[in-house]
């Protein structure tokens, strides 16, 4: 065999995961302004109330603030929804479903809960801060924002996230998420 074709599978392995994260980094970004992704989320975003085990999480309640960028081609409107992952004891917990955000908006302010809001693990269609119960390793908490191509005030308020999701199905673009830790 010849050194041609020794390098050539390697190299095209290579350049393809080349332009591959080439691609990736060009697509739609998410950041926030309130934390970094991966790092610690701010003690004034987590829940304002008592705690399903009786403490309190002494936040403010405030949503963080979200910008978006890059958004892929017929992008309409955005979704953002907040799930801990690692809640109600790993099945999952919604902290905020928000959806119907113009597009140019480019971001939702700190406080901001966006256009049109729906449900939270409570049921409340409101932003539901971080407040895993005490001693437990840090949540982490996945800020996701979903570019579609559906219309501005479309979709009718508060639905769950995956009431959501199910109404987002082909019609999604592309999404991105900043992911952000709190224990207590």
């Amino acid at each position: 065999m010849d050194a041609r074709h020794l390098f050539a599978a390697p190299l095209g392995g290579a350049l393809l995961s080349l332009c591959a994260v080439t691609a990736h980094a060009a697509g739609m970004e998410v950041s926030s302004e309130s934390f970094a992704d991966s790092a610690p989320i701010p003690k004034m975003y987590s829940h304002n109330a008592t705690a399903a085990d009786g403490s309190q999480c002494g936040g403010s309640g405030v949503s963080p603030q979200i910008t978006w960028s890059k958004l892929p081609a017929n992008t309409k409107s955005v979704a953002i929804l907040m799930y801990d992952p690692e809640g109600g004891n790993g099945l999952g917990v919604s902290h905020w479903v928000t959806y119907n955000i113009p597009a140019e908006r480019g971001q939702l302010k700190q406080g901001d809960h966006g256009v049109t809001l729906g449900k939270n693990v409570s049921g409340a269609e409101a932003y539901r801060g971080p407040c895993p119960p005490v001693g437990q390793t840090p949540h982490h908490y996945t800020i996701t924002v979903i570019a579609t191509d559906i219309p501005p005030n479309t979709l009718p308020a508060g639905m769950t996230r995956e009431e959501l999701m199910a109404a987002l199905k082909g019609h999604a673009l592309e999404a991105q998420s900043v992911v952000g830790r709190f224990g207590r």
